[in-house]
């Protein structure tokens, strides 16, 4: 048994790795005396010492869950930050032994929101409580003050709003990074898209540099420059910020800087996947995040890219173009900020479809407040989408927002430069070019899609509209075809 409270504690925390430990430490600094669990019991000790050292914080470690749990004030309160799947199911088993009614538990995880639906169901049965809560901002945020999406058991909310009031990051004039996001899974299904478009974000920024790096053949010490000038505008944003912060970091293995020497091949751990999946199922085009999700899975393939550039003799392709690099700069800067317009309108879409289906009643402004601090994609551009929001909570998509819609058509000329060199140079944008071909068809009245479903009726009967009188049409295609041509 590690150090014990000589009294009840406010909550209760299982699952000590990284994440875990900085979210009891943050807790117990704002106030919140905290039991901590982990199986591995080394942890335990290792998270109650570094709660001494970083102010002898009220963090009380134990190192079986029975006293773990008695050690907590009724109604009782555990998160648990565990891997997500079977720990999380092996996790309740394990407390739910010594929990009574009306006691909670709260995944912090990154679980999938059907999970959280069947444990909700399951822990009612038992007379306990249930919430799914995403935890956004890494490490660092768990530490100081992350973004926190709790959905579930409203009753649940209440017994920790107190905390997470305090926990979660603190924005001026916009106040804590935490709502209550809505019933069953909704704190989870809002985190797996926060997740989806951080893939869209980090995907375009990277293709920012690759146009920079490779057509306008900036150094890495330009680079940190324009990332840090770029981060003082509109675009500023923590994504914006690390990245020019990797830019000036030397390699203290080897020559030169840091990150020509990181292998491009980018791991992933699903959510991405999940997003686009959710996007699929639900008939909602996502292109832009498609598209990061796509260019992870080409990362992998680095032995076959490596043999292909030899087959394909990739740096041949020599274009005429002279570039003119601060316009480039400029450009880019323009074309990577209406593609994030993009991937935030389709993240947004799929968020209220899934609502809608499951009767949530989601509010997307809100969600784009509690983005604004804390978590991996916030942003100044999120206020943005908070007001369009504010403006009209039935807008149909972010991109007729009257102001992001004068900011795309500002930038469009600059978008399609950018794209267009990128292609005569034989750089892939995918996804730049998955937004602007998104913005392209979002705005056009009228789409070759009369001829797919021409199709379709021609080989299958799959009937028609017309433009010009109601009803579902069936036309004999190949025999009329026949007649054509006899």
């Amino acid at each position: 048994m590690a150090e014990q409270s000589p009294k009840l504690n406010r909550i209760g925390l299982a699952g000590l790795a990284v994440m875990g430990q900085n979210l009891a430490l943050n807790i117990a600094e704002k106030g919140f005396p905290i039991s901590v669990y982990n199986r591995t019991t080394s942890k335990v000790d290792e998270t109650t010492e570094r709660a001494k050292l970083e102010g002898n914080l009220p963090v009380f470690g134990f190192h079986d869950p029975e006293s773990f749990v008695k050690s907590i004030q009724k109604p009782r309160v555990i998160i648990m930050l565990v891997k997500a799947g079977a720990p999380v199911d092996q996790t309740i088993k394990t407390l739910s032994t010594y929990m009574e009614k009306g006691d909670c538990i709260i995944d912090g995880g990154n679980e999938w929101y059907e999970n959280t639906e069947r444990r909700e169901k399951a822990m009612a049965e038992l007379g306990l409580l249930y919430l799914g809560m995403g935890v956004s901002g890494g490490e660092e945020g768990a530490r100081n003050g992350p973004s926190m999406m709790p959905g579930g058991s409203i009753e649940a909310y209440k017994y920790i709003k107190d905390i997470v009031l305090k926990v979660a990051a603190q924005v001026p004039d916009s106040g804590p990074c935490v709502t209550y996001i809505g019933k069953g899974g909704s704190g989870n299904f809002v985190k797996m898209v926060h997740n989806g478009i951080e893939y869209g974000d980090m995907q375009l920024i990277s293709e920012a540099y690759d146009v920079l790096k490779s057509v306008g053949k900036l150094s890495n010490e330009e680079l940190k420059n324009v990332f840090t000038e770029w981060n003082k505008g509109e675009l500023q944003s923590f994504l914006i910020e690390i990245t020019a912060d990797i830019f000036g970091i030397k390699d203290d293995k080897a020559d030169g800087y840091l990150v020509d020497n990181v292998l491009d091949k980018t791991g992933m751990k699903g959510t991405g996947k999940w997003t686009v999946q959710q996007a699929a199922e639900l008939s909602i085009a996502a292109p832009t995040i498609e598209a990061s999700l796509d260019s992870r899975f080409m990362s992998g393939l680095k032995e076959e890219r490596t043999e292909a550039a030899k087959v394909f003799n990739f740096g041949d392709i020599i274009s005429p173009e002279k570039v003119d690099k601060e316009k480039l700069i400029h450009d880019v800067r323009q074309a990577l900020y209406a593609s994030k317009i993009c991937s935030y309108a389709q993240g947004m879409n799929l968020i209220r479809e899934k609502s809608i289906e499951m009767g949530w009643g989601l509010k997307l402004g809100e969600l784009a407040r509690i983005w604004k601090g804390g978590c991996i994609i916030r942003a100044i551009f999120l206020d943005r989408i908070k007001k369009a929001y504010d403006r009209n909570a039935d807008l149909a998509n972010l991109l007729v927002d009257p102001e992001f819609a004068k900011e795309i058509m500002e930038r469009q000329s600059a978008w399609r430069r950018v794209v267009t060199l990128s292609i005569n140079h034989g750089i892939s944008t995918p996804g730049m070019s998955a937004s602007l071909a998104y913005f392209d068809t979002y705005r056009r009245a009228r789409l070759p899609a009369n001829l797919v479903q021409a199709q379709r009726d021609y080989f299958g009967a799959h009937t028609y509209e017309r433009t010009d009188i109601p009803g579902a049409f069936h036309t004999e295609w190949f025999k009329l075809a026949k007649k054509i041509d006899n």
